[in-house]
């Protein structure tokens, strides 16, 4: 094993020059190489980092925890495999297995994960403008366990357009949600790209940052800043004003429901009060979402806010991009079950939070790639059922 005691360099994660991006990702876990761990240990056969490859091989097929990944590295033509092609000689009994993987330093762990995801957006190139949603999840089974002081909280950074998620920071708690999003942009190089984010953070102090930092925003709007909602809302709902807004429309059918988008957006805020006070808001918006189904019909308003200068257009492609963080959550659930997860050790749990997405990276970079009709889960269960096809998902 490496026990390095060297710190970890790196660079401002995220989106560097567009002539940087013909770095290619040969092995990944050339990125894990530089893993820090809270303390020795008197293990002689085996290594923090073959546990962790052992991790990130078995999430890679679709395994959900580590009982199942200790079950499925341990079969004989599995343990041969292993050996063959990624260089793990032994594999430690269960006990031992999370014993290992308690013992990782987890802001070494991140480190190396923002590294790995920093190669994978290079590969794609960054020449346009880039989306950038930040939210936050809480995984459940922490909120049930009385080992844990608050339930687990964890904010995540994902790029819209490649599926990608970029970096993540843990917070004890959704309360303690709005600084942590605060600090984790701070790390970004968000420099012409564009962040969104839902209500919760929707806050002056981020705005600040994020236009100190070069970059844009388009937060939502709700009760949380009532007199900005209160502002937006009136001048929206005027059907005389709504008409001098620029308008974009568009409409999905998803088996029997219909969905209609109306997007109103207009750079027209001199009235408004206190506006110094949010910086550089250049625009507000407002799209309205109307349901049709068997069950009847039904209606909703949203509202934001921008520092950019949006068509109607711009906000309905926009605004929908915030979404895919929520998707990202859900995939950690429908793949992995990671709010039945009942690990009572806070490092172990975020270690496998951090191995998830790792997963979800690279399988979704696969799909991309190379099999855009195919299921993450097909492509998973292909990796489970043949170690090589591991190999095609890392080196692609």
């Amino acid at each position: 094993m490496r026990h390095c005691s060297r710190s970890i360099t790196r660079k401002s994660i995220l989106l560097k020059d567009a002539d940087n991006r013909c770095m290619d990702v040969e092995n990944i876990f050339d990125y894990f190489n530089d893993i820090k761990i809270v303390s020795n240990y008197d293990g002689y056969f085996y290594s923090v980092n073959e546990a962790l490859k052992i991790l990130l091989l078995g999430l890679l097929c679709g395994r959900k925890n580590i009982r199942e990944i200790h079950e499925w590295a341990t079969e004989d033509i599995i343990k041969d495999k292993l050996n063959k092609e990624f260089g793990i000689k032994k594999i430690p009994c269960y006990y031992w297995l999370t014993c290992l993987l308690k013992l990782i330093n987890i802001d070494s762990l991140n480190e190396c994960f923002m590294n790995m995801a920093e190669a994978l957006i290079k590969e794609y190139g960054t020449e346009k403008p880039l989306t950038i949603a930040i939210d936050g999840k809480t995984i459940r089974s922490t909120d049930k366990m009385s080992c844990y002081e608050s339930p687990l909280h964890i904010v995540s950074a994902q790029v819209a357009e490649f599926g990608i998620t970029l970096a993540q920071k843990c917070v004890k708690g959704k309360t303690n949600e709005i600084p942590t999003v605060q600090s984790l942009i701070k790390t970004l190089n968000i420099k012409g790209h564009t962040i969104v984010a839902d209500a919760l953070n929707c806050q002056k102090e981020t705005a600040k940052i994020i236009k100190e930092r070069k970059g844009d925003y388009l937060l939502s709007v709700k009760s949380n800043q009532p007199l900005l909602k209160t502002d937006i809302e009136e001048y929206v709902q005027d059907e005389i004003l709504r008409k001098q807004m620029d308008c974009a429309c568009k409409s999905e059918k998803n088996r029997e429901r219909v969905e209609k988008r109306t997007a109103f957006c207009t750079t027209n805020i001199g009235w408004m009060d206190n506006t110094e006070q949010w910086a550089g808001l250049n625009c507000i918006g407002a799209i309205h979402s109307e349901f049709k189904s068997k069950k009847g019909k039904s209606d909703e308003w949203h509202y934001y806010i921008s520092s950019r200068k949006l068509t109607a257009e711009e906000l309905l492609n926009i605004a929908r991009k915030e979404w895919v963080v929520e998707t990202m959550h859900w995939l950690l659930d429908v793949h992995f079950r990671e709010d039945d997860c009942r690990v009572l050790d806070k490092n172990l749990q975020q270690a496998l939070n951090i191995g998830r997405k790792v997963a979800l990276n690279l399988v979704s970079r696969y799909k991309q790639k190379n099999a855009p009709k195919a299921t993450l889960s097909h492509i998973m269960f292909k990796a489970l059922m043949d170690t090589s096809f591991i190999k095609k998902i890392l080196q692609n």
